[in-house]
């Protein structure tokens, strides 16, 4: 089993972030939720093991707490 990587891990963040931007033009908040939605499924399917994604969850969730 591997473990979730919380360190920076993208090649080129700024082109991955300004291709989530793109994919988002022109939707309406729900399309955009929606849309959000099945990457997420999409990227979870890939992942393909429940506790990195639990883990994975929870880290989302601790980072949008206040400090």
């Amino acid at each position: 089993m591997s473990s979730l990587i919380l360190t920076p891990n993208l090649d080129r963040p700024d082109d991955v972030y300004a291709d989530l931007l793109e994919a988002h033009e022109g939707l309406d908040k729900a399309q955009s939720d929606a849309l959000n939605a099945r990457l997420i499924l999409v990227l979870a399917n890939h992942i393909g093991d429940r506790q990195i994604i639990a883990e994975a969850l929870q880290a989302a969730k601790q980072a949008g707490q206040p400090a």
